[in-house]
């Protein structure tokens, strides 16, 4: 049997030594800076950098199986550090002074980020605008939705621009001229991750804090791709509720609930990303119907207790319900719509 790739080793003793037993402490308050350093201490804030900027570049499955871990044991925490990877991945992927700038420092964990650009896929609308200004670029306009504020080093911002270009460039996630923050979100689930909303006005970045400049029809062409396919939070999710209810209960569940996760992976892994794309999108919607499950499962097996907001059932059922709506896009809302009315 081979044994665990390190960076699961470390995810699993992560979750067991100190996210499932403070998660329903922090889901009352506010994913502690504690959870974070040790987080940035393992090495899993690397997990998709390159070698040679101090990252592991591990393969897919590991990449998953950490999340499945890490979400199944406090889903506020996972939430907080998964927007780091998006930024590592657009470094990696890029050139220029802001990725030898930053690259090395998130990949070590000595910096964490957070992502501002989910309103790109408001387009035609256009949330935040990007202006060319002083040699660098004016942004204006309103980010509904930023995670980790108060926690997070830096932040990856995104606007589209005159000639609808979709373009990302970083800044110090603080308030600073041109850029403030709302108060916190209070929301059903996951207000710990310290969820606010951003308010642009004329915060100006030069040209070499720019990550990506790309056609945002190019953008949206591959943040479809990466959409369309199952969330990994949703199968450590649903084994969490599991876990909660009797074996008899259970191993049907995890039986449908394996199944789907195998079908899922097994198209990431073996087809390629624009292949299969009704498939992926059918096992997507599968993977949260069954989640859906878990959590029901788990609330009446836990009976009125699952009421209180100290019950684990009742916190998983919330972040089931956040996970529906989490990169969600017109899409995949459609597809789950129609296989409810189906």
């Amino acid at each position: 049997m081979t044994a665990p790739h390190p960076l699961v080793t470390r995810a699993r003793r992560l979750a067991d030594d100190l996210l499932a037993p403070h998660a329903e402490e922090v889901d009352q308050g506010e994913v502690p800076v504690g959870h974070l350093t040790e987080i940035r201490c393992s090495g899993l804030l690397g997990l998709n950098a390159p070698k040679a900027y101090g990252g592991a570049e591990a393969p897919g499955a590991v990449v998953r199986e950490t999340a499945e871990i890490l979400a199944g044991a406090c889903c506020s925490t996972w939430f907080v550090q998964t927007q780091h990877h998006t930024p590592v991945l657009t470094l990696a992927k890029g050139e220029g002074p802001v990725r030898e700038r930053l690259l090395g420092r998130l990949a070590t964990g000595d910096l964490l980020s957070g992502v501002a650009y989910a309103h790109l896929r408001a387009h035609p609308r256009i949330p935040v605008r990007a202006v060319r200004e002083r040699g660098g670029w004016r942004f204006d306009g309103k980010v509904p939705w930023y995670t980790g504020w108060g926690l997070n080093d830096v932040l990856l911002l995104a606007g589209v621009t005159d000639t609808d270009e979709a373009l990302f460039a970083f800044t110090e996630a603080r308030d600073q001229p041109g850029l403030r923050a709302s108060p916190p979100l209070r929301l059903a689930a996951l207000t710990a991750a310290r969820t606010v909303s951003l308010d642009l006005d004329g915060l100006w970045l030069p040209d070499d804090a720019v990550a990506l400049r790309t056609p945002h029809t190019s953008w949206s062409a591959t943040d479809r791709l990466r959409t369309v396919n199952a969330n990994p939070a949703v199968f450590g999710i649903a084994e969490a509720a599991l876990a909660l209810v009797d074996e008899e209960t259970a191993a049907p569940l995890r039986a449908r609930l394996t199944q789907v996760r195998d079908q899922a992976y097994a198209l990431i892994d073996e087809a390629k990303p624009h292949e299969h794309l009704p498939e992926r999108l059918a096992l997507r919607t599968r993977s949260h119907a069954l989640l859906q499950a878990a959590t029901t499962a788990a609330v009446v097996t836990g009976g009125g207790r699952s009421m209180l907001l100290t019950s684990r059932a009742q916190r998983l059922a919330r972040e089931a319900l956040f996970l529906l709506v989490q990169g969600q896009t017109q899409e995949s809302r459609r597809s789950h719509l129609d296989a409810l009315g189906a």
